[in-house]
């Protein structure tokens, strides 16, 4: 009976450790990487909220997706802009503006490459009630 636990407790770990070493895990934001709302209001069942984000220099916002469009402002700085296949799909600079679409198939990364910190005003127009983002692993990018 012990070495059929012994059995069952072992190929519980080893089913249990390829499973973790399988898994894609989220990439969080980079140190400093903050947000503070300027102006929320909900309609219906949208929220629309405005959003000062600041990435310091060197740092990103982690792989994520938005459940609804958003559109940006760059008021500091330079927002370099990943895909999911890893290529740049923007470079803004201060005072141009970002579209961003909705949805898990729009997989994304923003990153601050300067040495200043990017300063970025922000229009999130999502379902009522959802999050300002979704994490999403790296999809094998060198970076993150």
């Amino acid at each position: 009976m012990r070495s059929l636990l012994r059995a069952a407790t072992a190929g519980a770990v080893t089913v249990t450790a390829v499973l973790a070493c399988g898994t894609a895990h989220a990439t969080p934001p980079g140190p400093g990487v903050s947000g503070r709302v300027l102006f929320q209001t909900t309609i219906g069942d949208t929220d629309y909220t405005l959003r000062e984000v600041t990435i310091p220099a060197g740092q990103a916002t982690g792989w994520h997706y938005h459940d609804g469009p958003l559109r940006g402002y760059v008021k500091q700085g330079t927002l370099s802009h990943f895909d999911s296949t890893c290529a740049s799909d923007g470079v803004y600079t201060q005072g141009s503006t970002i579209s961003e679409p909705a949805g898990s198939d729009y997989v994304h990364i923003g990153r601050n490459l300067g040495s200043t910190p990017l300063v970025l005003d922000v229009l999130y127009v999502l379902p009522h009630g959802s999050p300002f983002s979704q994490d999403a692993p790296n999809p094998g990018c060198a970076f993150e």
